[in-house]
């Protein structure tokens, strides 16, 4: 690794209140989750995410960098950065636009312009968060809409190639589009999955805009760090395993599996690894979350969360950040 490589991110699930994490100097972000967490604080740094965690309260998702960060609110971009990272959210209503598309593509517009004219161009990993994500028939799903606004929204830098990034429904079905992400001064180098075709080379019948973002993406660090995007029973480019939550555990686990080999043979999962698994039926979040308590080390942190999974007949997905120890 080079000499200008950057230092991982620190991420972490914690317990504490919210105002005395935000009060500490090297706190990137903090991230809430579902109604108990708490409301939306005047700190830019702070994002509470609309989905509710199993057992009523989740910690806190606590981003920390070295040095000092600064943060600020640029148009609908509310940022904090350090010398290295830069963490930034945006949150659209859909009743402010004439359609859903049009809501993403503004957020995602406003994702292209402050990254570009900021010191931290990069753009490592995104997050999507929208209610009602499979309402609709065949093109008219919203996910579909969702995905035309990114694309569009995202002309501006395609050119460096694909983040890794995650889309889930809102399990409070409130009609605002949630976009948060993390950039970086130096670029991050995008994995892919061989068990998998590449979201952007989806046949047609996936809807008239391909996804656009990479499997993963391998930090500019000078440990392995990878950002792993939503990750489910996708084996090519067909949904495996419907209607058997467990079967497409598996196939989720194959598909992670294979993802940290590519990503040039990390260790598995455990001590620095921070996971979200989302759960598209709240009766299936505790067998969900047993299962993660005996295929996980016990270092390994995992929260799980309720909350529509992109295609209708996926029941979980997992995503997180990875970084070998």
């Amino acid at each position: 690794m080079s000499a200008a490589a950057l230092p991982a991110l620190d991420v972490s699930y914690v317990q504490a209140d919210a105002a005395e994490v935000l009060a500490q100097p090297d706190v990137l972000a903090v991230l809430g989750f579902g109604s108990a967490a708490p409301a939306a604080a005047d700190d830019p740094r702070y994002l509470r995410v609309g989905l509710e965690p199993l057992g009523g309260r989740a910690p806190l998702e606590v981003w920390r960098v070295p040095g000092p960060v600064q943060r600020g609110i640029d148009g609908l971009v509310r940022w904090a950065a350090s010398a290295d990272y830069c963490y930034g959210a945006v949150e659209v209503a859909e009743a402010d636009h004439p359609s859903l598309a049009a809501a993403t593509e503004c957020a995602y517009a406003e994702l292209a312009r402050f990254t570009g004219a900021r010191s931290w161009p990069y753009l490592l990993r995104i997050w999507n968060y929208l209610a009602d994500i499979n309402l609709g028939d065949g093109d008219a799903e919203r996910y579909k809409h969702f995905c035309t606004g990114r694309s569009a929204g995202m002309r501006g830098v395609h050119g460096q190639g694909f983040p890794a990034a995650s889309a889930i429904g809102r399990s409070d079905a409130v009609p605002v589009l949630q976009v948060y992400w993390l950039a970086a001064r130096q670029p991050g180098v995008a994995v892919e999955n061989p068990r998998q075709v590449s979201a952007w080379r989806y046949p047609r019948e996936y809807g008239p805009t391909s996804p656009t973002f990479a499997r993963a993406m391998r930090g500019p660090c000078r440990e392995g760090q990878l950002h792993i995007s939503g990750t489910a029973a996708v084996v090519g480019h067909v949904s495996r395993h419907s209607g058997d939550v467990q079967a497409q555990l598996d196939e989720t686990f194959a598909n992670l599996a294979s993802l940290l080999a590519s990503a040039g043979d990390l260790p598995g999962f455990g001590r620095g690894s921070v996971l979200k698994a989302y759960v598209r039926h709240r009766e299936d979040m505790e067998p969900i979350a047993a299962a993660l308590q005996q295929r996980l080390p016990q270092a390994a942190e995992r929260l799980v969360l309720l909350g529509d999974i992109c295609r209708a007949e996926l029941l979980v997905e997992i995503d997180g950040i990875h970084t070998a120890a």
